[in-house]
């Protein structure tokens, strides 16, 4: 069945290459059937890896976005460009510290990577990383790549043996490997105490364990003795001569990022030396020599080999992608430690088999994103890790969108809470969020619903003839073009940040042209070039969705869906893609129905930011007790309560209240039913409307309810509807609430309005247009006056207003009633089941 099922995958589906139907399938985890891609004579094919995460810990943002976001990013623009591209992964699960992590849970390795790759399978696919193969390293196939690599390298004399000497812990009875030795390193000027027998955290010196002051074994803690063991090398000072070619000429020509360059220079300045590639483990590819046999390759020799192993998991016919230099281009993601290995060390490899191999032609490579104060490590479980991003309940889009804006690209990046929430609420929620919701809301409103302007299409995007030759359209598109451009030419050099700035200013050069073309005006005075801008706007709506899905897939699939489009994006130069950005007018076609708007994104309020910067200090132990010792004080305090009888002021013991059958007390009886004929909810209309003297956030309104002067209100809309939209608007007017002094100005009434359950959209509720001003709004059954004043100690305005809401026909109804009036129900634009105040 195995067999027959690799002969199935092996084989294109769909005529030589697949073809992405939906960008909603984000991710195939390893075993998941799905058309497979093979390198097209004559097309771009693109073969893109990101670093393999180590399967013995949890991936913190850092690794997310210093490998394997930055990689979908990329994965996903070559996709919208129509190139031939595969995104491959898996978790590196050989080596030392998957041994120590089974010491430490008292289980297996297998046990361990079993455990971990499935968790990092779940917070990848939360991420949206769309992954053509996930998969892992301890697999036969792993196994053969690596063995057949190893005794290719073997014939060709690039390997020597040597007798090194090696710290030996007589407590464990074995040979300790780099990862389970720990001292002070010995670089000048350094001194970390904790540094690993491979590498020092703090200053990225690679290491020999030997070379640690003060050694101790980690999982014993006493000190080691030096003992002799043989072991294999891979001589690469004989090929330098052949990797210095190659760097040479493929970091010129793959534009390889500086920090790269960097860091490979610094190996070969140095000197290039022989390097170990066994060790004396236990959990790894065997080494084919009966010398040997007890020894596997070292971690770092054969996890770039995993690349290789897992495409030949994702096809058997794996070389027409890594052997086929000529027709494939290899693009890797990586954090700047992980550079020497990709530049020197893997490259010598290859070459060293003398086999036509794909070389990396790009490497892209992040500096560290550090976490508030300190530093992210998974060690010591300091930071925001992938688990902990799905458990804020902030969605998937906005973290994605707020690390590629951070990416450490050239520089190490801060990530704060502050920032998120800075990024999140400008950026994303009034930048990006605020132009495609203004657009479709408009478009989607009914002229004839009832507004006091009688504007809206409907939802039926109007024709717009003459707009090549409109002003301020024409401009637009010029200036759309230009960025479409600088798009492209960022993100084909993996300018990834870059990219997304750029897409981004499309957005806030749509909000410029809402405001400059006063649309809400054309409306009335000039249709046609209102419907220009509103048929070029919702092209630049479509056209953010592409440019930004690399970016944030989700938020794309969303506004389709209320475009009404289909999943089907494409940024392609042979279907013309780029050259239509300079007419956004015409990538939508008019007479095409939109869906139903709904805001995009939520607004991270200060007292969130403050409740996650606390809940994420400190370390996950840290976390974790001090989640013990809170609930153990709740427990505490519950029993304490169990335990206390209840007195009242006086020191008295509670009274016992009354059954329900004794009767009321004659005042009691007397009191007046709460019912919605209380409300005095009249049809006013806005005669004048300006900015509150001393708050940004309120609007003064005169309103004619119908008396022989307009009522002044104070109304908290300036958030989310333009002074320009709000003159004139019939509207529902709470008359007979007590007047209440605002920031100096005394609001006499309230308008009522609807608002999402998120409070980040809020929604006129708007009589018929023909309705009477002053004319009551009243409820089917409910007969009465209504209070001259509602009294505020009795709450009956906010005992009513619970059950006020719009419901699914947007109607707006106290319970099942519909507001009513003469001349109809009132309703709102878009908000279904929306709380009215």
């Amino acid at each position: 069945m195995l067999h027959m099922m690799n002969l199935i995958r092996s084989k294109p589906l769909i005529s030589e290459v697949a073809i992405w139907k939906d960008m909603g399938d984000v991710i195939a985890g390893a075993g998941d059937l799905k058309p497979v891609k093979l390198p097209i004579p004559g097309k771009r094919n693109i073969l893109i890896t990101s670093a393999l995460p180590y399967v013995n810990n949890v991936p913190h943002l850092g690794n997310i976005i210093g490998c394997v976001l930055s990689a979908d990013v990329f994965a996903r623009y070559c996709r919208l460009r129509g190139y031939n591209a595969i995104y491959v992964c898996g978790t590196d699960e050989y080596g030392t510290a998957t041994e120590t992590k089974a010491l430490e849970e008292n289980c297996t390795p297998k046990e361990i990577c079993d455990k971990y790759h499935a968790i990092h399978r779940d917070v990848y696919k939360w991420f949206n990383i769309s992954f053509d193969e996930f998969g892992r390293t301890s697999t036969p196939q792993q196994t053969e790549v690596c063995q057949a690599i190893f005794k290719k390298l073997l014939e060709n004399n690039w390997l020597s043996e040597n007798t090194m000497q090696q710290l030996y812990c007589d407590a464990c009875s074995k040979f300790l490997a780099d990862r389970l030795v720990e001292g002070s390193c010995p670089t000048p000027g350094c001194n970390y105490d904790s540094a690993r027998g491979d590498q020092c955290e703090k200053c990225g010196k690679l290491l020999n364990p030997t070379e640690l002051i003060n050694p101790r074994c980690k999982v014993c803690a006493t000190s080691p003795r030096v003992r002799d063991t043989d072991h294999l090398f891979l001589e690469l000072p004989l090929l330098e001569s052949k990797l210095r070619d190659y760097i040479s000429t493929m970091s010129v020509a793959g534009s390889w990022s500086q920090n790269a360059i960097h860091a490979t220079n610094a190996w070969l300045k140095e000197g290039l030396r022989q390097r170990c590639i066994t060790r004396d483990l236990k959990w790894g590819v065997p080494v084919p020599l009966e010398k040997f046999k007890d020894k596997v390759f070292y971690v770092w020799f054969d996890a770039p080999i995993g690349y290789v192993s897992i495409t030949n998991c994702y096809t058997q016919e794996w070389e027409k992608w890594w052997k086929n230099p000529e027709n494939v281009e290899l693009y890797q993601f990586m954090g700047k430690d992980n550079v020497p290995f990709h530049t020197v060390m893997f490259p010598s490899t290859l070459i060293g088999t003398g086999e036509s191999w794909t070389m990396m032609k790009t490497i892209s490579v992040t500096e560290y994103l550090n976490y508030e104060a300190g530093k992210f490590s998974k060690s010591k479980g300091i930071g925001v890790f992938g688990n902990d991003a799905k458990d804020t309940n902030i969605p998937v889009e906005v973290w994605r969108y707020y690390l590629l804006t951070n990416r450490p690209e050239v520089s190490d990046t801060l990530f704060t809470w502050a920032d998120l929430q800075a990024k999140l609420n400008s950026e994303l929620l009034n930048n990006l969020g605020n132009f495609i919701n203004r657009v479709l809301s408009f478009v989607a409103k009914d002229p004839d619903s009832g507004s006091g302007k009688g504007s809206g299409y409907n939802s039926i995007l109007p024709d717009a003839p003459g707009a090549e030759s409109h002003p301020l359209t024409k401009a637009l598109g010029e200036k759309i073009g230009n960025y479409v451009d600088q798009y492209v030419d960022a993100m084909e050099k993996v300018k990834l940040k870059q990219g997304l700035k750029i897409a981004m200013s499309i957005s806030g050069e749509g909000n410029g042209y809402l405001q400059e073309s006063q649309f809400w005006k054309l409306y009335m005075e000039d249709l046609p070039s209102c419907s220009i801008v509103m048929k070029t706007s919702v092209g630049v709506v479509y056209l953010l969705a592409c440019l930004l899905e690399p970016f944030m897939p989700s938020f794309s699939i969303e506004v389709l869906k209320q475009l009404n489009m289909p999943h089907q994006l494409s940024l392609s130069d042979e279907k013309g893609d780029t050259v239509k950005a300079k007419t956004p007018w015409e990538i939508v076609p008019a007479g095409h129905r939109i869906g139903t708007p709904v805001p995009l994104f939520k607004e991270l309020k200060d007292e969130e930011v403050e409740y996650f910067r606390n809940k994420f200090a400190g370390s996950q132990a840290d976390r974790a007790d001090r989640a013990v010792k809170e609930e153990a004080e709740t427990k505490k305090v519950a029993e304490k309560l169990k335990n206390t009888k209840i007195s009242d002021k006086s020191g008295k013991k509670e009274r016992p209240t009354k059954s329900a059958g004794e009767p009321k007390t004659k005042a009691a009886a007397v009191e007046q039913e709460v019912t919605i004929s209380r409300l005095d909810i009249r049809v006013g209309v806005i005669k004048e409307v300006q900015k509150h003297p001393d708050a940004d956030s309120l609007y003064v309104e005169k309103i004619d309810v119908g008396e022989a002067q307009p009522r002044t209100v104070v109304s908290g809309l300036v958030k989310f509807i333009p002074l320009e939209e709000i003159q004139n608007r019939k509207v529902c007017v709470l008359c007979n609430l007590k007047p209440a002094t605002m920031r100096g100005i005394k609001s006499q009434a309230m308008v009522l309005c609807a608002s999402t359950s998120d409070h980040t959209k809020v929604e006129l509720v708007e009589p018929p247009e023909s309705a009477a001003i002053g004319e009551r709004v009243t409820f089917p059954g409910f007969e009465g006056e209504p209070d001259d004043v509602l009294n505020p100690k009795k709450k009956v305005w906010e005992t009513l207003q619970v059950d006020l809401h719009s419901d699914k026909d947007l109607v707006a109804c106290y319970k099942d009633l519909p507001f009513t009036t003469s001349a109809g129900v009132c309703k709102v634009l878009s908000i279904s089941d929306g709380s009215i105040r």
